[in-house]
């Protein structure tokens, strides 16, 4: 009977698997354009950058600062932006006066870390040759968080000039979700599936799913600085954060860490 039961619940996660990825795929072929309620908020560009879109985002109550952020929307490397995200960087853009700036990058499965980066690292040159690093915030949540981690993991392999300061919410650090507290956390997370992330985590990585590209947490950390991490504790991914935050002291990363039950 136990043995019946759990057949039926493997079957069962399977069928969500299946019925997410297929969604996915979906929302991954849409083309994504700028929200006309947001441009209503907004000043608004939208341009083109190795065929993929990037969005452009002003504020229209606030004279504009110096500062830009490049901003790397979550979706489990497999979503657009959702409304949500829109509504953030629109409210990030008024209330700072920053320029920000989100890529929309090639998701999976069409697309898998090796597409993005081939787009991610020759924007991140042409950002700053246009403007001081000392201007620029590396920005994102979730697959965005952990993508602008590896990013500047990156970044700092082949000693590139890195941004001013790095703000990671609730970031995706580790694909592979083997932290063994992750099951605890499992119980109390409503919105994360462990079963259908890894899946997702599978199609990203490509069959380099142990590269550093696709589990920043395994990355360098000695050459960031100024990070700020955002996490809830009743979150699938804080049990990562922590390993990461450890990681980070042993190797003398500045950083402010913000670790909130919500």
């Amino acid at each position: 009977m136990k043995k019946i039961k759990t057949l039926i619940i493997i079957a069962i996660i399977t069928l969500i698997i299946l019925i997410a990825g297929i969604t996915c795929y979906v929302l991954a072929n849409i083309d994504n354009n700028i929200p006309e309620e947001i441009k209503n908020k907004c000043e608004t560009k939208q341009e083109k950058y190795k065929d993929r879109n990037i969005f452009i985002l002003k504020s229209k109550e606030k004279q504009p600062t110096n500062t830009k952020i490049l901003y790397l929307h979550g979706g489990s490397y497999m979503a657009e932006p959702s409304p949500n995200h829109w509504d953030f960087v629109s409210d990030l853009a008024n209330e700072t006066g920053a320029t920000v700036i989100m890529p929309d990058y090639p998701l999976t499965p069409n697309h898998n870390y090796k597409d993005v980066f081939e787009i991610m690292i020759p924007l991140y040159k042409e950002l700053i040759n246009q403007i001081s690093t000392e201007n620029l915030i590396i920005m994102g949540d979730s697959a965005g968080g952990g993508l602008g981690l590896a990013l500047e993991e990156k970044l700092g392999e082949e000693n590139i000039s890195m941004p001013s300061k790095t703000i990671l919410i609730s970031p995706w650090l580790d694909v592979r979700l083997e932290n063994p507290e992750i099951d605890e956390v499992q119980k109390e997370d409503k919105m994360l599936n462990k079963e259908i992330l890894k899946l997702a985590g599978i199609l990203y990585a490509a069959g380099d799913i142990d590269s550093y590209l696709v589990n920043p947490i395994d990355g360098d950390l000695s050459k960031l600085k100024n990070v700020t991490i955002l996490t809830g504790t009743d979150d699938i991914l804080n049990p990562d954060v922590k390993v990461l935050k450890e990681k980070a002291e042993k190797q003398g990363v500045r950083r402010t860490n913000t670790n909130k039950r919500i």
